[in-house]
């Protein structure tokens, strides 16, 4: 069996439950999809560019079949999303299994590869399987199918924690950070966005259960925990405590062996002044903020469902730098949704130029089946809105060189990734894949995949860094040499 994983850190996060379950139940995974009897691809259905990879994937995978391949299967978002649709529009793929599958993934792909036909799902607005009101959740959503949350006895050894609660896991990739799923789901509202509906109500993991799940993941070479949710700034509301998220990261910061706790999915409008002195200032919380600004224009906000303007964000960034100086800052920003005006792109450009951020994703709005967006007026032609992204993309990669230079002349504790043909890792500041690297100048030093590197930014090269060490670290800051 070979999983192929597309779309974001949360998806990661599900494949490697898939590959817990699917080894439990008698699979073997195998790292080429040319060797492997069935091929999962765990699919992505959040925006168009997304979908349509997600397409050309499963189609790339089934012409593997006229070898050892058997069965080509769609999981994940865009399989919940369009389930039965999906299925009948793309008779290439043996199956298409949705989020309620997953409990018997091994048993559903057993009988597939036998060749009993799948009858797919006929998909539905998950946010109806669970209360309106957060508190009542937490009985209920263990009788729900929700990717992350689901739990097993008696796994063999290596899958989930030795102790404590047992959610299924087996690691795909053995780099040493690793994405950690918190909560699932979403009750915001933002009108452009199609993913509560298909991925359900805010749904909030246990804190025993995710500090468990910590403790197994440094046993297997983590030093790196990537928390992940649809919204990590809501953590808790489910649970009767909004400052939930607080206490967590203070827990996963004392994990033996776990030397950076980094957080994801931040919303500019639930930054309490809590939450930003404990990412700022926690020992093992690296002072990162991935924060979802969407926009600078307050009426293009109101008009995506969303708070705040360029001037309360400028305000929130003052106050992180004020506590941490050193801190990282990413965000996602939308161009040409409808209504945008030539003065509304003015206002992001301007904001984004005063933000100084150190990432910063750009995406062309696109229709999306359900939404609100989708029926407002206003909309634009798609060649202007992709000339709006790929204006204000070149400002953002100019944007973001500069950021990078701004770095060079100091001090970076670089978490190494790689050393085949270069030494290459991370700053604290840097996220995982999407916001550029470090190339480490070692020589004759000694420094290998997990190791703490502290080191002094010496160049930068457009969102990369390059930097020469001053010392190899052991866990938690000790100095292991030179």
């Amino acid at each position: 069996m070979h999983l192929i994983t597309l779309g974001c850190a949360r998806n990661e996060v599900d494949s490697e439950e898939l590959a817990g379950r699917l080894e439990a139940g008698g699979f073997r995974l195998v790292a080429e999809p040319c060797d492997a009897t069935a091929v999962l691809v765990n699919t992505c259905g959040f925006v168009e560019a997304a979908k349509k990879d997600s397409i050309d994937t499963l189609l790339a995978a089934t012409e593997l079949k006229s070898g050892s391949t058997q069965a080509v299967v769609a999981v994940g978002c865009l399989a919940e999303r369009y389930g039965v649709e999906l299925a009948t529009s793309m008779p290439e793929a043996d199956a298409v299994l949705g989020f309620d599958d997953y409990a018997d993934i091994a048993g559903r792909l057993q009988r597939i590869l036998h060749g009993e036909r799948h009858t797919s799902h006929l998909p539905r607005d998950r946010r109806r399987l669970l209360p309106v009101t957060p508190a009542a959740r937490p009985s209920i959503a263990a009788k729900v199918s929700i990717p992350g949350h689901g739990a097993a006895e008696d796994l063999p050894a290596g899958i989930g924690p030795a102790s404590g609660p047992r959610p299924v896991r087996r690691r795909i990739d053995g780099g040493p950070s690793a994405p950690l799923k918190i909560a699932s789901g979403c009750d915001r509202r933002c009108s452009f966005c199609a993913i509560p509906s298909f991925r359900g109500s805010y749904v909030s993991r246990p804190p025993a259960e995710i500090v468990a799940e910590a403790r197994w993941l440094v046993e297997h070479g983590v030093r790196e925990v990537f928390l992940v949710s649809e919204n990590s700034t809501s953590y808790g509301k489910d649970l009767g405590d909004l400052r939930l998220l607080e206490r967590l990261l203070a827990d996963l910061a004392a994990v033996d062996g776990l030397d950076w706790v980094r957080v994801s999915y931040l919303q500019p409008a639930e930054m309490r002044p809590s939450l930003i002195e404990t990412l700022a200032g926690t020992l093992g919380v690296v002072p990162y903020f991935d924060l979802s600004f969407q926009h600078g224009s307050g009426p293009v906000l109101r008009r995506m469902r969303r708070f705040g303007d360029a001037e309360s964000f400028l305000g929130l960034l003052a106050e992180i730098r004020r506590l941490a100086p050193e801190a990282g800052v990413r965000s996602n920003v939308i161009c040409g949704f409808p209504g945008e005006t030539e003065a509304d792109l003015e206002v992001l450009e301007q904001f984004l130029i005063a933000a100084e951020l150190d990432a910063i994703g750009v995406f062309g709005y696109s229709d999306e089946d359900g939404t609100e967006a989708a029926r407002l007026e206003g909309q634009l032609s798609p060649a202007e809105i992709e000339a709006r992204r790929e204006h204000v993309d070149e400002l953002a990669e100019q944007l973001v060189a500069d950021a990078a230079e701004r770095r060079v002349g100091r001090q970076v504790q670089v978490l190494i990734e790689e050393t085949a043909a270069e030494t290459i890792g991370r700053a604290a500041h840097q996220g995982p894949e999407v916001d550029g690297s470090v190339r480490l100048l070692v020589g004759d030093a000694a420094a290998g995949v997990g190791d703490l590197v502290r080191a002094r930014v010496i160049a930068a090269e457009g969102a990369d860094l390059v930097a020469e060490p001053d010392r190899v670290e052991s866990p938690r800051g000790g100095a292991a040499g030179g």
